[in-house]
This record gives structure tokens, sequence and C-alpha cells, in this order.
């Protein structure tokens, strides 16, 4: 699920590339209470452009779910070390899209609206414990609303 989520929100990297640019956003932010560090380099930082800190998050991603040292080890310390890796990328992607909430509404917006990526994202995390529910900042009714607006139109 975490790969399939990748490549949807590389979709939606794509779609910011006009709008999110170091010039525009140059700090990655979803509120002015959520700054969000860097952790591709040795010492998160946040210089980072916020779409300097996407593709990293997504390069990263990619390259964490196809290592083969998360796969090699024992059974149960390769879970635990899965059930981390897990929590870490899945809120790490969120932050994705809130950033894209937050800062690029009109683009989240259409890309919920196909694809009901933040939607199916959310409940994908909660269903399975991977961040914690203080993290969750866009309101629900930011993404449900997308999706009522498709059902009527339709």
């Amino acid at each position: 699920n975490l790969a399939s989520f990748t490549v949807e929100l590389s979709s939606l990297a794509v779609n910011l590339r006009y709008v999110c640019t170091a010039e525009t956003c140059p700090q990655m932010k979803a509120t002015e209470e959520w700054m969000y560090l860097c952790a591709a380099r040795k010492q998160p930082q946040a210089s980072n452009s916020s779409i300097d800190y996407i593709i990293h998050t997504l390069d990263g991603t990619c390259a964490l779910l196809n290592s083969n040292k998360r796969r090699s080890s024992s059974s149960s310390s390769r879970r635990e070390r899965a059930d981390d890796c897990f929590q870490s990328i899945t809120r790490r992607l969120y932050r994705v899209l809130s950033h894209c909430f937050f800062h690029h509404k009109e683009i989240f917006e259409d890309f919920e609206k196909n694809n009901h990526l933040c939607l199916r994202f959310v409940a994908f995390a909660k269903a399975h414990d991977l961040i914690p529910p203080k993290l969750l900042i866009i309101p629900q009714s930011g993404f449900l609303s997308c999706v009522h607006t498709q059902t009527q139109q339709s």
C-alpha cells in the first residue's frame, strides 16, 4: 500500500511543479504551527524548500521500500524495524498531503476529486495506527467534501 501511495503522491508532486517552488514555498510547512525538517540529510534541517522536501521524501520512501536490508534478518526483528519504518514513511508522506492542502488547495482539491488519495491514505493510516491522531491536521471535511462534490456531479 505504501508503495502505491508513493507512486500516487509522485503524480501529485508533478502537479505542484509550477506552483510549489523554492521561491513560493522556501520551507516545508503545513500551517504556521507545523514546519517539517528534512531527514534526507545526516542532520535534519529546515532550510529545504517544500518541493525539495517532497522530492527527497518520495525518493527516500522508494529507496526504503525497495531496500534489501529491510528484508534480511530474523522475522521478529524485521517486523519491529518494518513497523518503525512504515510509521516514519507514513508520517512523512502525510506531510506532503498536508502541505498541498494548506498551501496549494486548488491542486489538492482537484487531485482529491479524481483520486481520493487523502481519503484512502488517512483511512489506511488510521486502520494500521501509523499516524497519531494529533498529527492528522487536514480536516476531514477538507477531503470528504471533494468526494461529496464528485458524487453530486456524477
